[in-house]
């Protein structure tokens, strides 16, 4: 029955009950009677109060998705109000979730599409880095390695200076583009490449250890990139917000996949607002459905776990019981 004739129709009850009630066997006298006025005063309660318990079932499902509309992130997928009530209000529920659906399916699609301009424009930024700047830095390093061998005593010492300087902005460079396109990821693999995450990020002012599994099960090229992008932000964060002295990178493999974790000992979260970075990373899990939480280390600061699903492979005995 649709919602308005339901209230309708409680009402009208009530209506009528009191109707009766006043035509009925009750009397009321002038001036009116203390047997009367309780009569009256405990009909009048009892209408309310059966009024009021309708209504709240009636409309509880709606409360529920209420709650459920100010609470939903399309980054935490799942989160849906279960299906309660009667006609439109069922209807409106169903309605609400399908079209939560909808934009989560088309959060994911234009995500992957952000994500994947975002990652050609690291590589093309990087390759400039590596054959433009890279080169030109090249270049004049070796032509101050020249003038620092015909260079007068006097000055010999300044060019050394600032051939230093130039080796150390090189280096700079090359790290900038190795961090912008892990080339590393594509020749070497996802385990060498967080090798190489730690070295990076390592040094005197933050220790960074990896512990990772030598069986891990294969992993498309996808969800490789999501891990290593994952790391590199953790630790990003780790080393600009979190004061810690120490930070671990751990990859296991687990029954459904693999899950990385990032912690460190630094000061934690607290009640900070989730930035830029972590919602990128929520992005990415999203890309390769794995599920990504931040949680309190267990010796304090943060630990950021992400959960990689892997299909199991399916077996095939005609295909590997024939010849």
């Amino acid at each position: 029955m649709p919602l308005f004739w339901r209230i309708f129709l409680l009402n009208a009850l009530v209506l009528i009950a009191a109707t009766a009630l006043l035509l009925g066997p009750v009397t009321v006298s002038t001036p009116v009677l203390l047997t009367e006025a309780a009569v009256l005063t405990v009909g009048l309660a009892a209408m309310l109060v059966a009024n009021a318990l309708l209504l709240r079932v009636g409309l509880a499902p709606l409360q529920r998705l209420t709650r459920a509309m100010t609470t939903i992130d399309l980054l935490r997928p799942g989160q849906r109000p279960a299906v309660g009530g009667q006609g439109e209000v069922a209807e409106l529920i169903t309605t609400f979730n399908t079209m939560v659906d909808r934009l989560e399916e088309e959060r994911a699609t234009s995500s992957a599409r952000v994500l994947s301009a975002q990652e050609a424009e690291r590589r093309r930024v990087a390759q400039e880095l590596h054959d433009e700047v890279g080169q030109t830095l090249t270049a004049v390093l070796l032509e101050l390695e020249r003038v620092a061998g015909q260079a007068p005593p006097g000055l010999r010492e300044e060019v050394r200076q600032v051939q230093e300087t130039t080796r150390a902005g090189l280096d700079e460079v090359r790290r900038i583009a190795r961090r912008l396109r892990p080339g590393v990821l594509d020749e070497l693999g996802l385990a060498s490449a967080l090798k190489s995450l730690a070295t990076d990020f390592g040094g005197p002012c933050l220790s960074v250890r990896h512990r990772l599994d030598a069986d891990l099960p294969p992993l498309g090229r996808e969800a490789e990139l999501v891990l290593y992008r994952v790391a590199q932000e953790g630790l990003t964060n780790v080393a600009r917000h979190a004061r810690a002295r120490h930070a671990q990178i751990v990859l296991r493999r687990t029954g459904t996949g693999v899950e990385l974790c990032v912690r460190d000992d630094g000061h934690g979260t607290g009640d900070a607002a989730e930035g830029a970075g972590i919602r990128g990373m929520r992005e990415r899990a999203l890309l390769v459905g794995a599920g990504l939480s931040m949680v309190p280390g267990p010796g304090g600061g943060t630990e950021v776990r992400l959960s990689v699903p892997v299909p199991t492979p399916v077996h095939d005995p005609d295909r590997n019981g024939r010849s």
